[in-house]
């Protein structure tokens, strides 16, 4: 049976090895509850980037501060946590996922503890860039225990279709929840949660989590510290540029400095990776046919979310005049349709298969933006956004859950940290890149309203094409590129 999940998807594990190398069998529901806080632990980690989101004028005031200085508390989780997803996933496989799945959720729920009660705007972005390392740090080493937990290449895929709906949840229950929060008590609250989780998990940790193949003695890769640098600085920097693109023309020095110097680290990083005995990324690894349609499919998922939150809360804000809470209510109806859709996802992929699933899903994301480019100044909610915010959130669920199976399909245990670290690095880029590139779009129209529609249009269309390109990629023969 082929990992496109022909079966039905189960979170049932295999025997897996436990902490002293030998195999044992785990009980039914103790493989289940691992796999549920593993996810609410990965929907924390994407959580916590728009946990902050709707406060921030309220923060904005409380510390005296100015929109670049906002931006700057908006964007300090996002660029270490994207930077070092790469960097994550190779200490992960180099080191065992149990112990650096440990390592990243105490040190981000140490700063999580921290920034409820930080003083001022500089120990802020402090603290939520040491969120972001940690959250670096956990997400690939998260992926590394779930292979452990379900050695079976069908087992994993099954789980995997599971697991693609739990990142794009938390992306959008940041804005719902901080939109309450901020209403009735302090933005402070909204660190509350990723400490419980971060506790929680961390106490559960031993009992329920294997021990990696790293932990046990296996051969490790090398650190490749060359190509871990400038891949983290090339995302990082170049995504930095990317963030002051939304509110500054692309000649600002403040967009076009940063961008050209990410560009340039990225560059010389791939040239390093075909030099080097053991690399970070190895060459090819994402060019495999369907793990490349997985891993744009992801990053244009995410990109959509992201658009759509920020539209979303900019429109009803600002054009419609709507206050935060009332803003918060409107990501109700896409959130409700997130979970229900997510529930059905995975079943799709094991009756389907993850090909169709992800181009399915590309389909109905397209219609979904094609829907709402029919909003204008005087559109009511329920005319102009209703009918794509049901519908967009259907596609994002195919493809998260699809893409997640695509992504990490063929690839050897010993790399799947890296696996976990290409995969979340395109999650977490799509947001930044899709924002930069749309919000550029909608700033060709001179009213404001005329270029959010715009901008729908050109992502339905993007989706569309990738809907077809992907129907040819996935024709090629599967692991054809892939690393031994």
């Amino acid at each position: 049976m082929s990992t496109d999940l022909g079966d039905a998807v189960s979170v049932t594990p295999s025997p897996v090895p436990d902490g002293s190398g030998e195999t044992t069998g785990r009980p039914r529901e103790r493989g289940r509850a691992a796999f549920a806080i593993l996810a609410v632990a990965q929907g924390t980690l994407i959580f916590t980037i728009s946990l902050i989101t709707v406060p921030l004028p309220v923060i904005g005031r409380e510390f005296g501060v100015g929109t670049a200085e906002l931006v700057l508390i908006n964007a300090a989780y996002g660029l270490p946590y994207s930077g070092l997803l790469l960097f994550g996933g190779r200490l992960a496989d180099r080191y065992g996922g149990r112990r650096m799945l440990v390592t990243g959720l105490a040190l981000f729920g140490a700063a999580s503890v921290a920034a409820a009660f930080v003083p001022g705007f500089e120990a802020l972005v402090a603290l939520r860039s040491t969120q972001g390392v940690g959250a670096a740090l956990t997400a690939p080493a998260a992926i590394a225990v779930l292979r452990e937990l379900f050695p079976s290449p069908d087992a994993f895929g099954r789980v995997m279709a599971t697991w693609g709906g739990a990142s794009v949840i938390g992306a959008m229950l940041g804005p719902l929840a901080s939109g309450v929060v901020t209403t009735w008590v302090s933005w402070r609250w909204m660190f509350a949660f990723p400490v419980v989780v971060a506790a929680l998990t961390l106490a559960v940790s031993r009992a329920l989590f294997p021990a990696g193949r790293a932990d046990r003695g296996a051969s490790r890769p090398g650190v490749d510290p060359v190509g871990a640098v400038l891949a983290t600085l090339g995302i990082s920097v170049g995504s930095f540029g990317l963030i002051f693109s939304v509110d500054l023309p692309w000649t600002s020095p403040t967009v076009l400095v940063p961008v050209v110097v990410g560009v340039v680290l990225l560059g010389a990083f791939l040239v390093v990776e075909r030099r080097v005995r053991d690399p970070l990324l190895p060459p090819g690894f994402t060019l495999e046919p369907r793990r490349f349609v997985g891993l744009v499919a992801i990053l244009l998922a995410a990109a959509g979310s992201g658009v759509v939150s920020f539209v979303l809360s900019v429109y009803l804000q600002q054009v419609q005049g709507w206050s935060p809470l009332a803003t918060a209510g409107g990501y109700v109806p896409f959130t409700v349709a997130l979970i229900a859709s997510n529930a059905a996802a995975a079943p799709l992929v094991a009756r389907l298969g993850a090909p169709r699933v992800t181009i399915a899903g590309l389909v109905v994301s397209a219609a979904g933006f094609a829907l709402l480019t029919g909003i204008d100044h005087g559109s009511s909610s329920a005319a102009g956004l209703l009918p794509g915010l049901l519908l967009l959130p259907v596609g994002s669920s195919l493809v998260f859950s699809g893409s997640a199976v695509l992504s990490t399909a063929h690839v050897p245990p010993r790399q799947m940290g890296l696996a976990g670290g290409v995969m979340n690095t395109g999650m977490e880029l799509g947001p930044t890149v899709g924002l930069a590139a749309l919000m550029s779009v909608a700033g060709t129209r001179p009213d404001v309203v005329d270029g959010y529609v715009w901008a729908f249009g050109t992502a339905g269309t993007v989706h569309f094409v990738a809907a077809l390109a992907s129907a040819v990629l996935v024709r090629a023969r599967p692991g054809a590129a892939t690393n031994p």
